[in-house]
């Protein structure tokens, strides 16, 4: 959580001298340190969970314990659903990975709850809180390597869904005036998108004229694209033949 509050923080200061960009990496970079977090709670849980396994070594819980585990489920996957609505609601990625760092804790005390359910039923079932601490690992580091995933296609530049590329290209065509788009190039910083495209026009128009139509598309694009952060549109003359 402090990494995450750090993260927000700095990651949404404007631009400055020395991040003409603005700070959105950081935020990303805070993102990376939740995934590997959450790999790094789950090979802890699954190594314990598997020499358990091995070993054969049970536990003899009581009703306190699954009455714990119980609540512990509902506080935290209250906490995930919130902490995932905020995230959205802001559009930050760094709160939404955060968020699975409650539901985990669900996820484990449902694998405690399991156990302990178990254990009250029949003893010779206590190996199963193991197994089901075991199953908890590895869905958590799945978890964690898609954050991992998400930080290091935006570190990379990668371009988004060609859904995005399409509807970008879209909207720009559909401006009156313009004749063609080419050169269009889409990176994420922080979860939103900074898009820059050239845009061809009649080259007898003046340059206010062009001008306009650059700031129509760029209008365009605002209004479609709720994730988009900054938009630089060029202005070419159409070929001659």
């Amino acid at each position: 959580d402090a990494v995450v509050l750090f993260g927000i923080k700095i990651g949404r200061k404007p631009p400055d001298k020395e991040h003409h960009f603005g700070h959105a990496r950081i935020e990303t970079l805070a993102s990376s340190i939740v995934g590997l977090a959450l790999i790094g709670t789950a090979v802890y849980l699954g190594i314990e969970a598997a020499l358990n396994i091995y070993r054969n070594t049970t536990y003899h819980p009581t009703e306190i314990a699954l009455i714990g585990a119980g609540v512990s489920i509902a506080i935290k996957e209250a906490l995930y659903r919130y902490t995932v609505f905020i995230g959205r609601r802001i559009k930050s990625q760094l709160l939404v990975a955060n968020a699975w760092h409650h539901r985990s804790d669900a996820l484990s005390s449902g694998a405690v709850l399991l156990g302990v359910t178990g254990a009250l039923v029949n003893p010779a079932w206590r190996i199963l809180d193991a197994y089901a601490a075991l199953i908890v690992s590895f869905f958590i580091v799945k978890v964690g390597l898609d954050i991992l995933g998400k930080t290091l296609r935006e570190f990379t530049d990668t371009a988004p869904a060609p859904e995005i590329i399409e509807e970008i290209m879209k909207c720009s065509l559909s401006v009156e005036g313009v004749i063609d788009a080419h050169d269009l190039r889409v990176r994420t910083s922080g979860g939103f998108y900074q898009v820059e495209i050239h845009i061809v026009v009649d080259g007898q128009l003046t340059v206010v004229e062009g001008h306009r139509i650059a700031k129509t598309v760029e209008r365009c694009l605002v209004e479609e694209m709720e994730e988009l952060d900054r938009i630089i549109v060029h202005v070419d003359p159409v070929a001659e033949n």
